[in-house]
Parts: C-alpha cells; sequence; structure tokens
C-alpha cells in the first residue's frame, strides 16, 4: 500500500543522503558570514567553478573505483602526464588544439588500460597498481617536459577552461542565455522527480508527501536559478560547467540506470555474490580503472587549459582531493555504496572551505587540518551507520 513519509521519516530513512546535503547548507552559511558575503559574490561563484573543476570530475571517476572496491593514487600523476602530452602536442609541435585534447585521451585511455589489466586480468590490487602508477606517470611527466613547464597554451586550447558562454541571448548587464539554460535544467530535474515519484507510486512504494515533494522541487529551483543569476552578473555560463554538467548527467545515468553500474555496485558490494550470479567481475574491474583513467586525462586537459601550460610538478596531490570528495560524499570505505551527485556535493564541500579559508587568509597547513579532520569524520560517521546497523 502507498505510504507518505514526512520531513524526519526522510532524514532517518536517507540519513547519510540527506546530512550530506545539510552539511553542505551549513558550511556554504557558516563562510558566508565569515567572509562578510564575499564567499557568494558573483565573481567569487564563477572563480570556484573554475579553480575545482578538475577536482569534480576526478570524484567522478574516483566514485565508481571506490564503489567498486579499489581505491586510484596515480589520477593526480595522470593530469600531469596527459597535460604534459597536450603541451607537447600543441606547443611544442604547433599543432591544433583539438589535437592535443585527442592525444591527452589516448593516453588517458592507454593508462586506464594498462592499470585495469594490472588489476583486473593480473589481480594486483588496485592500490599497489595505481601507487605504482602513481610513480610511473610521475616519472614520465618529467621526461616529457624535460623537467621544466612548457607554456602558453594558444587562446583556443585555454578556452576549454577558462572560456564563457556570454551574449548569445543578450542581456542588459546579465547574460540571459545562461538563466535559460539553468531554467531549462530546473525543469528537467522536476520533470524526473515527477517521474521518479509516479513510478515509486505505480510499485506502491513509500514516497514524501505531495506538500514536500512540491516544496522540494521549489527549493532546489530557488538554490539553483540564484547560482545561474550570479553566474549571469559575472562573466557568463563557463565552459568547463557545460563539460561538467554533461559527465554528472552521463555518469549518473550509467552508475543508475545501465546493466555496467548495477554490476560496479555488485562487485563492490559483495564480490562472492557477484561472482556467483555470472557477474564478469575482471571486465567490471578493468572497465572501471579504464574509466578512471578517461577521465584523469578529462582533468588535465582541464587543469593544463586552466593553468596555461603544463608543468612537472602539476596534479600533487590531487588524489587526495578526489578520494577525500567521494568518502565525504557519502561512499562506503568497503565499497558497493555511494552516488555521483554525492561525490559532486562532496567535492563542493571541500572547494568552498578551501576557497572561504583563503579569502580569510588562513594559511595552508590549517587548512590542511581542516580537511583532514573533515575527512576523518566523515569516515567515522560511515562506520558508526554500519555498526548501528548490524546492531539493529
Amino acid at each position: 500500500m502507498t505510504g507518505t513519509a514526512n520531513i524526519k521519516d526522510l532524514l532517518v530513512r536517507n540519513i547519510r543522503t540527506s546530512g550530506i546535503y545539510i552539511a553542505f547548507v551549513v558550511i556554504v552559511a557558516l563562510f558566508a558570514i565569515l567572509t562578510d558575503g564575499r564567499l557568494l559574490s558573483p565573481g567569487n561563484i564563477t572563480n570556484l567553478v573554475l579553480q575545482y573543476s578538475y577536482i569534480l570530475i576526478l570524484a567522478i571517476g574516483m566514485v565508481m573505483v571506490i564503489i567498486a572496491g579499489h581505491i586510484d593514487l596515480s589520477v593526480g600523476s595522470v593530469v600531469a602526464f596527459t597535460g604534459a602530452v597536450s603541451a607537447v602536442v600543441v606547443i611544442k609541435n604547433d599543432m591544433p588544439w583539438w589535437a592535443g585534447v585527442i592525444a591527452a585521451l589516448i593516453t588517458g585511455v592507454a593508462i586506464g588500460a594498462w592499470q585495469g589489466f594490472w588489476v583486473a586480468f593480473v589481480g594486483i590490487p588496485a592500490f599497489i597498481t595505481t601507487l605504482a602508477g602513481m610513480l610511473l606517470f610521475r616519472g614520465l611527466t618529467h621526461l616529457t617536459l624535460g623537467s621544466i613547464s612548457l607554456s602558453p597554451f594558444p587562446q583556443s586550447y585555454q578556452n576549454i577552461a577558462m572560456g564563457f558562454q556570454n551574449g548569445i541571448l543578450g542581456g542588459n548587464g546579465y547574460d540571459v542565455f545562461t538563466l535559460v539554460v539553468f531554467a531549462l535544467a530546473v525543469v528537467g530535474y522536476a520533470f524526473s522527480a515527477w517521474r521518479t515519484r509516479a513510478s515509486r507510486i505505480a510499485y506502491e512504494q513509500s514516497v514524501e508527501a505531495f506538500p514536500l515533494f512540491i516544496a522540494k522541487i521549489v527549493a532546489v529551483a530557488a538554490v539553483v536559478m540564484w547560482f545561474a543569476w550570479q553566474l549571469a552578473n559575472a562573466r557568463g555560463l563557463p565552459n568547463v560547467l557545460i563539460i561538467l554538467a554533461v559527465l554528472v548527467i552521463v555518469y549518473s545515468l550509467v552508475t543508475q540506470r545501465t546493466v555496467f553500474g548495477r554490476h560496479v555496485y555488485a562487485v563492490g558490494g559483495n564480490l562472492a555474490a557477484a561472482m556467483l550470479s555470472g557477474v564478469k567481475v575482471k571486465w567490471v574491474n578493468f572497465g572501471v580503472m579504464l574509466n578512471m583513467g578517461v577521465l584523469a586525462s578529462v582533468a588535465g586537459i582541464v587543469y593544463s587549459s586552466r593553468s596555461n601550460g603544463a608543468q612537472p610538478g602539476a596534479g600533487n596531490m590531487f588524489e587526495l582531493d578526489a578520494i577525500a570528495a567521494c568518502f565525504i560524499g557519502g561512499a562506503a570505505v568497503t565499497g558497493g555504496v555511494g552516488r555521483v551527485t554525492g561525490a559532486i556535493v562532496g567535492g563542493l564541500i571541500m572547494a568552498v572551505m578551501s576557497n572561504g579559508m583563503q579569502i580569510l587568509s588562513i594559511g595552508q597547513p590549517v587548512q590542511w587540518v581542516v580537511k583532514g579532520l573533515v575527512l576523518l569524520l566523515a569516515v567515522a560517521f560511515d562506520v558508526f551507520n554500519k555498526r548501528r546497523a548490524g546492531a539493529r
């Protein structure tokens, strides 16, 4: 029989999912107050998107790796290496910007296949394989660049991460096109939420009360359109945000609506049961490592575009930020649990904390301490929930 759930029921039933969004709102509000509103200024909102986009791209791939029960320590080095490959093609050999993008993507595919082979078919744990990869690809970066930085990229390449879609539909002091794009996104979200609710009712599953459902849609729409207004009053719609949005939509569908996505959860949740169910575990593991290599190359393209060059030390500690984003966003340490949207929110929490502390002129050592404590608390929360569930 169909039932409805109030706010308390929803929070208790989906404590990890609900908790991360509540924490995000609280952290944004806290730093907005501490920075006298500078955190939420149009210019700073745009800078947040540009500055942390590559970490969010890495988090999308990393959450799939973690769901499958693995970890990837090499993504920072892969970001540096693919960026170096792109720089050699575009800057050193004076080829078009798209040739550098293709070269970097091919490199990412090769790296993902290389590491996937060792993890899936040889049986070396991903932790060891990617630890070796961290050293291997960092060394290849130095060899490719001759241990020196290579810059600058042409403007066409820089526009990948630093370009904006602005003025297409005009606007008096603000960009109408940005507002239209986000309005369409809100409509799409509302339609998807409506279909999901209708489907659950059809299968006699519990859903939230209709007023609460409408309130949720209105709240999301208000936040999204406020964000759109901030961007529209700055420089318009960033190209990198379009890239990120496409990746979030695609990978949300892959993880939630495809056979491969369900198999990834099965492998991470219960490996023995997955094998007995006929899941091709080796190919699933190969697939998640291959995918991580591809997304690391996309992050490498975006990072090299934003920094306008390739550096031997690029991507340092990016893997830790990506891993932290996933765990803060609700991924389980033991695998089998996690969502792309959760990883994105976890990455945004890290971004807001870093940006807020920078505005407040808090030193890097203190920022590391705060990030470490937040990560520890997120994992402790996961362990606590598992123990409480097991005691029932």
